[in-house]
């Protein structure tokens, strides 16, 4: 009889304690519209140059160099990939941009198998803009850079020239599950400085706020910190992992570069961030993108292609890769 009851409460306890994890984690975790809200790295492979397939902007250009020219190397942010590799698509002979081993590999995410002499590099905004601080890269297409980058250069006694090219919106991204659409800035700033915990509180449901956060100096979380007013959240509860998150990146970035029907951008004010609305200026946080290069860069062709950037057909190629032009 005791054998019986000994067995029937380890049943009971066990039921009872898988039917507490289903509730408490595996059910909270299989509708807490989080998973997806995660980025994927960038497909470089998608924009290389002179590639039949790439998705590039081939719109021409008047400018054009040759292998005979000091051909300027070129980097930049994951952001802005489609709009280096155009340049150069559009403007560079073929043969310049060469890889490690004679062929691009599929695991190139960091852009290491470029090789030295290669014209276009992939080393994303933070170890991109060191390059372009020491001198081995000529352009560096970024968002605008952190107040410590900037520092960084002048430590090193190196002045910068940074020239705004195009348009860009900054997003706020969820699950598409996620009931809510939209949020106001003064909301966005609650979420992320701590005072907005529950989605219930602006329209959600009844769930933890999960605020993601990005790598320090990288062009996103530079911008974030920017928009935040320096007064924000530098870490996440790790109980928020229960929750629904919400994300921010660059538009392009999020909507063509790693396009994912489980995410969704947010409207922000009550406006979408797509392109009618930041060249309109009706989406309230827009922010323009740049090239920066060395004031002590002596190669002549660098000027000559970031002053074609700003002409009608630079401005037509930044509007082809599905950014927003200046103008």
């Amino acid at each position: 009889m005791k054998k019986k009851i000994l067995i029937l409460a380890t049943a009971l306890f066990f039921l009872l304690f898988n039917g507490f994890l289903y509730v408490t984690l595996t059910m909270r975790l299989g509708n807490n519209y989080s998973g997806t809200s995660q980025l994927k790295m960038v497909d470089v492979g998608k924009f290389l140059p002179f590639e039949e397939d790439s998705e590039l902007a081939r719109t021409g250009s008047s400018l054009y160099f040759t292998s005979e020219d000091d051909l300027p190397v070129l980097d930049g942010a994951a952001a802005l990939v489609p709009v280096y590799a155009s340049v150069i698509d559009n403007i560079y002979p073929e043969g310049c941009v060469t890889y490690e081993g004679g062929v691009f590999s599929d695991d190139n995410y960091y852009g290491e198998n470029f090789a030295d002499d290669s014209v276009m590099q992939y080393q994303n905004t933070i170890r991109g803009f060191d390059a372009l601080v020491d001198g081995s890269v000529d352009l560096f297409f970024t968002a605008h850079p952190s107040k410590e980058q900037l520092e960084s250069a002048a430590e090193k006694g190196v002045e910068l020239e940074i020239v705004p090219v195009g348009l860009e919106a900054f997003v706020f991204f969820v699950n598409s599950k996620n009931p809510v659409d939209d949020l106001s800035v003064e909301k966005i700033r609650g979420i992320y400085r701590g005072q907005i915990n529950n989605w219930k509180e602006v329209g959600g449901p009844n769930r933890t706020i999960d605020p993601i956060l990005r790598i320090k100096g990288s062009g996103s979380q530079t911008m974030m910190e920017k928009f935040m007013e320096g007064d924000m959240i530098t870490k996440r509860d790790p109980l928020d992992v229960f929750g629904a998150s919400i994300g921010y990146s660059f538009r392009y970035y999020l909507s063509g570069m790693i396009a994912n029907d489980n995410v969704k951008m947010l409207s922000v004010n009550g406006v979408y961030p797509n392109a009618e609305n930041i060249k309109n200026g009706s989406y309230p946080i827009s922010a323009n993108f740049y090239v920066v290069y060395r004031k002590d860069n002596d190669n002549h062709n660098v000027k000559r292609l970031v002053d074609w950037l700003l002409t009608d057909e630079g401005q037509a190629m930044i509007e082809g890769c599905g950014y927003v032009g200046l103008k």
